[in-house]
């Protein structure tokens, strides 16, 4: 796994925990060198501090996402507003960790991911579910509408796969945020919106026929096709 952190102490205080428990952490201290290892080396995980010389954070979730590199990134932030947590999981972040942090929680957070992304290469191997246009393939690990990739990240085709094993039922945000990030929900805690809107966004683009992702105000979504 990769740590993309500035501050040496800090950096060396998550390798730590993250050794304990089993990973194989690597450190580097700038986005530029983040970004090349991402890019050459495809680590499970990185963890990711947004003030970042040079290339900062921000810049490093963009373009590696522009690029089509899937690792799922956890910040790790002093900046801890609504609007940085949310914008972050815009971008294309995974998750998000406000500092000071424990590292256990750290860990729990950076295990999660990890599992996220294994899964998203070979686990969930069942049968395609099949709504309309809509092809959700576990195989491909890819949503398909008539035939053309939607471009799902691993994490957003999991919360689809999720929606589509429930098709008709509204699942709630909690159940959704439990299945996929092994956490429970928190009062301002937006991770489940902020991703279904990413993946009804690239949903809608692909269909001209139907919406998928249906909302039920104040308790969660269902997958079910709508025609436009």
């Amino acid at each position: 796994m990769l740590i993309v952190e500035d501050d040496e102490v800090i950096a060396q205080g998550m390798a730590r925990h993250l050794q304990a428990a089993g990973f194989d952490p690597l450190w580097v201290g700038k986005g530029e060198a983040g970004l090349a290892r991402l890019r050459f080396e495809r680590p499970d995980v990185c963890v990711l501090d947004l003030m970042l010389p040079g290339v900062d954070g921000w810049r490093l979730i963009e373009t590696a996402r522009r690029e089509g590199i899937g690792t799922p990134i956890v910040v790790v932030s002093a900046r801890g507003t609504e609007h940085d947590r949310v914008h972050a999981l815009e971008i294309g972040a995974d998750d998000y960790l406000v500092k000071p942090f424990s590292m256990k929680e750290l860990v729990a957070r950076v295990r999660a991911a990890a599992r996220r992304g294994v899964r998203a290469q070979g686990e969930e191997r069942g049968e395609a579910i099949v709504v309309e246009e809509l092809r959700v393939d576990p195989g491909d690990v890819q949503a398909f509408v008539s035939g053309v990739s939607c471009g799902l990240t691993p994490t957003e085709f999991r919360l689809l796969y999720a929606l589509a094993l429930e098709r008709g039922r509204v699942v709630s945000r909690d159940e959704l945020l439990q299945r996929i990030w092994g956490r429970r929900q928190t009062r301002r805690d937006r991770t489940v919106d902020v991703f279904v809107r990413r993946i009804r966004d690239k949903l809608e683009r692909c269909s001209p026929r139907h919406s998928f992702i249906q909302t039920r105000y104040g308790v969660g979504y269902k997958l079910e096709a709508i025609p436009k």
